[in-house]
């Protein structure tokens, strides 16, 4: 889980996820607040990397010792029995990889026709985004390169390269999401400017760090 400033919301977070035996790996990017002490109410496995979700993840999966690694963004919440959920997912012959659908922690016409969106979405392309949490094998991980380090756009640019590995399932079971984003920056506009970075990304082949500087950190 790759963190940033995140202590309003990272406690609520991890206590909703029943760990049992698995490995939790925090991966701070520079946090000025309590993140990182509250981090260490539920891991001692903590460490530091530059910041960028991409970087971040990296360092995380380089250091994770499990089989099956499960990339989760510190303001989502899997369903009950993800763990469970995901290695039987991986056990069925020709999956790389999975993910969620979306489910926005907030009541709400437009926020239903973005989960709408987003499973139509990722039934067409096939290509999961971050807040639905992206798992795999330490296997397939490692024969695919791994993350590039890319500060925005990790998720899509991994998520191609999955896609010519083997299968990317979508299970129905959802990714509960805060909506904090849209409800700071505006439902309308947030929604519509990720849709426009993704696009300038995957068919204009913009550079990331240019794409980055339209998406502001939201805490």
């Amino acid at each position: 889980m790759p963190v940033l400033n995140e202590e309003k919301i990272l406690s609520k977070t991890l206590s909703s996820i029943d760990f049992q035996d698995n490995e939790l790996i925090i991966v701070d990017g520079g946090s000025a607040d309590n993140t990182i002490k509250i981090a260490g109410l539920f891991t001692d496995k903590i460490i530091t990397s530059k910041k960028g979700r991409g970087a971040q993840l990296s360092a995380g999966a380089l250091s994770a010792t499990c089989d099956i690694l499960f990339f989760l963004h510190a303001d989502c919440i899997p369903p009950v029995d993800t763990f469970d959920i995901i290695k039987k997912t991986l056990n069925l012959n020709g999956i790389s990889a999975g993910s969620f659908m979306l489910g926005i922690d907030s009541k709400g016409i437009l926020f239903r026709i973005i989960e709408t969106a987003v499973f139509i979405r990722s039934e067409i392309t096939k290509i999961p985004y971050g807040d639905q949490g992206l798992f795999m094998t330490k296997t397939t991980y490692q024969e695919i390169g791994g993350f590039s380090g890319l500060p925005i756009m990790e998720d899509i640019e991994i998520a191609q390269r999955l896609k010519k590995h083997g299968t990317i399932v979508f299970l129905r079971e959802k990714m509960t999401v805060s909506p904090r984003r849209w409800l700071k920056e505006g439902i309308i506009y947030t929604t519509l400017r990720d849709w426009m970075i993704a696009l300038m990304h995957t068919f204009l082949k913009i550079n990331p760090k240019l794409l980055s500087r339209r998406y502001k950190d939201v805490r």
